[in-house]
């Protein structure tokens, strides 16, 4: 009986024991911190996985190049290849990228669930609109085609269906008074195949949007007579009223040697953007090394020397700043 009593009281003594040891024993054997340690619980990415498009295009060459001069020793970017603009955003939400490059005005459609986007996508917010992509209406010369509007009844390709093309082309045909399926003769065609068919007279005028000069029309150029059609103050106008993501561009010959004279149009831009789960501190990290390193960014490709921060703003929509952009644009005097 003594004995069991014995037992008893040694098993209660060694229970607060260990309940004591628990308690305290924190300090000398701490829980494993999460990846990344304090920068990680701070929204401090150390591999932030970047978007971009195809390993052939302009998006994957210029923020490779990019990604270079804003890396630093906390962080770094691991620059991957994507199929463009709808994929990084919504790779953006799956958590898969933390950073991309897209087009602004597919990132506008995402944010409000219109044009191949089923819902609204919200996860991201913009770091800054960063060089132009072109709208541009290449027609042949001898279509006659001088104004938006002469394009009732010929023929034109306006990219593939779905494409950020198609929608340009719709929404500049619009604003024209035009509809895209009532009014022309359609044509779903890549930049390439807009080429040919204008080169064998198959087509009158093609949609084209991406940064100038476009290889395929500078090619086209050395064996057809082609001219970049001027889309006009009440379009470009109209345009902007009802999708402010569009910026105005002039075309010159620096564009093209075939344009003689100004041709006004609109671009959509390329532009960096970034998942609302990144602190604040480094977002404005990366935009103040961004638009202060412009020069080191020209060197290592030439749409650095198109980056204009006084439109890094004003091309952004309705898709709102991280607030780590945004502290660094009133820095700058760019916003108030």
């Amino acid at each position: 009986m003594m004995k069991k009593k014995l037992i008893a009281a040694l098993s209660v003594i060694l229970a607060f024991a260990m309940l004591f040891c628990t308690a305290c024993g924190g300090n000398d054997n701490p829980a494993p911190e999460a990846e990344g340690g304090d920068a990680a619980q701070a929204g401090t990415i150390a591999k932030i996985k970047t978007g971009t498009g195809s390993t052939t295009g302009t998006y994957y060459a210029f923020t490779t190049a990019v990604a270079q001069i804003l890396k630093t020793d906390a962080y770094s970017f691991e620059v991957l290849s994507t199929g463009g603009s709808q994929a990084n955003i919504e790779g953006i939400e799956d958590g898969d990228y933390q950073f991309a490059i897209v087009q602004n005005d597919v990132m506008n459609y995402a944010f409000k669930g219109t044009n191949g986007f089923e819902a609204p996508i919200t996860d991201f917010s913009a770091v800054g609109c960063v060089y132009p992509e072109v709208c541009q209406l290449i027609a042949t010369e001898a279509s006659g085609i001088k104004s938006v509007s002469d394009l009732k009844g010929k023929t034109v390709a306006v990219g593939d269906v779905g494409s950020g093309v198609y929608y340009n082309a719709t929404q500049i045909l619009a604003a024209a008074g035009l509809d895209i399926d009532a009014d022309i003769k359609k044509v779903a065609a890549s930049f390439g195949d807009s080429a040919t068919q204008l080169k064998d007279g198959s087509i009158d005028a093609a949609f084209i949007t991406a940064g100038t000069p476009t290889t395929a029309i500078t090619e086209l150029a050395t064996s057809t007579k082609v001219v970049a059609v001027d889309l006009g103050d009440e379009v470009i106008a109209k345009l902007k009223a009802e999708y402010p993501f569009y910026a105005e561009y002039t075309m010159t010959d620096k564009d093209y040697d075939f344009v003689k004279d100004p041709v006004k149009t609109v671009a959509i831009m390329a532009t960096f953007i970034v998942t609302n789960d990144m602190s604040e501190d480094q977002v404005y990290e990366i935009t103040k090394k961004l638009w202060e390193s412009k020069e080191d960014i020209t060197a290592a490709h030439a749409k650095g020397s198109e980056m204009d921060i006084k439109i890094a703003v004003s091309s952004c929509g309705d898709v709102p700043l991280h607030a780590g952009a945004e502290k660094y644009y009133k820095e700058a005097g760019v916003i108030a």
